[in-house]
């Protein structure tokens, strides 16, 4: 099962230090000297671009410098994160992006440019948002049960972010559960596969809520359940995977901000903090609550443990499941 015990424990933590808080702005914000480059390594209209460009205007604004946001996409999101990996380390280079994905990520391929746990440090989580297992409308089916049955008379395409990543395996998981057959399509980013989903060329697919539930909103797809353990309070109607055939099961995207090892520690404190302060920010917190994401924020050193946490949870779901990627 996918499941994350301490999900609720980390959500609670605000991620900054009061020690940290007691610093003037100006001596946090002294090394900022050119624009801060944030790479997102999936294509835009995913979660991770979605967060990025809610913080870039008031992280500017903060740091006296233009925040540029960089798309750079490809390799189930190592490219961006490699180009991050090998940028200096001086805090004007920062990476974006589902940090599940990033744990599952030396698990999945045999080879890789960087070491996620030796080459990047954890400045901050920003916001978690659980999977939605959704379907074109055409679909004739609207729970899981129903699914799961419809899976066995008929081709189903499974729409993934990429062969590998959290969506995918969570699908995974589900289909193993429940004894479901569906073919997995990979895209390059969850706006792809949304794109797809919407378009009728897959019919079923996972994904961030945070990204998804628009499209839901707007009737170009139909939820079926999500990947929370309880029910959201936005969707309340929506039952979890849980209640309705895998006890137990929860997943989704954990959005984080990470920068080159190597960076000095008053650098990512004075990031983790002007972040924090961003993500916490009433009018950001409302836009994401209603949008399905929660706000979660971590202290570097929480950043650390949680990260080693998902790789050593991931690892094992990875081995169960046979994926293994050049």
């Amino acid at each position: 099962m996918l499941y994350s015990p301490s999900r609720r424990r980390l959500l609670q933590v605000t991620g900054v230090a009061a020690a940290t808080l007691a610093l003037p702005a100006l001596a946090q914000q002294s090394w900022a000297t050119k624009p801060i480059r944030i790479v997102v390594p999936y294509p835009p209209g995913g979660s991770s671009d979605i967060i990025a460009r809610l913080i870039s205007q008031p992280l500017s604004e903060a740091l006296k410098q233009p925040v540029v946001i960089e798309n750079k996409a490809g390799a189930n999101g190592n490219l961006g994160t490699d180009a991050v990996a090998k940028a200096a380390p001086d805090g004007h280079t920062l990476l974006l992006c589902d940090v599940g994905a990033l744990a599952i990520t030396g698990s999945v391929y045999t080879k890789l440019p960087f070491d996620p746990s030796k080459d990047l440090a954890g400045v901050t989580m920003l916001a978690y948002s659980p999977h939605m297992l959704v379907v074109h409308p055409s679909v004739p089916a609207n729970t899981l049960p129903e699914l799961v049955a419809l899976s066995k008379t008929t081709q189903l395409n499974f729409a993934v972010t990429a062969i590998g990543s959290a969506p995918h395996l969570a699908g995974v998981a589900v289909e193993r559960a429940t004894g479901a057959k569906w073919l997995y399509i990979p895209y390059k980013g969850g706006a792809q596969a949304i794109g797809d989903t919407v378009g009728g060329q897959a019919q079923v697919l996972m994904n961030g809520m945070l990204a998804t539930l628009p499209h839901v909103q707007s009737g170009k797809l139909k939820a079926i359940a999500v990947s929370k353990r309880t029910r959201m309070a936005l969707t309340p109607n929506l039952p979890t995977i849980a209640e309705t055939g895998v006890p137990g099961f929860e997943s989704g995207t954990w959005q984080g901000v990470l920068a080159p090892a190597g960076t000095p520690a008053n650098i990512v404190q004075a990031l983790n903090t002007e972040l924090v302060r961003i993500i916490r920010s009433p009018d950001i917190r409302a836009r994401l609550v209603a949008q399905g994401a929660e706000v979660a924020t971590m202290t570097p050193p929480e950043f650390k443990q949680f990260f080693t946490t998902e790789r050593t949870r991931w690892a094992k779901v990875v081995a169960e499941a046979g994926v293994r990627l050049d």
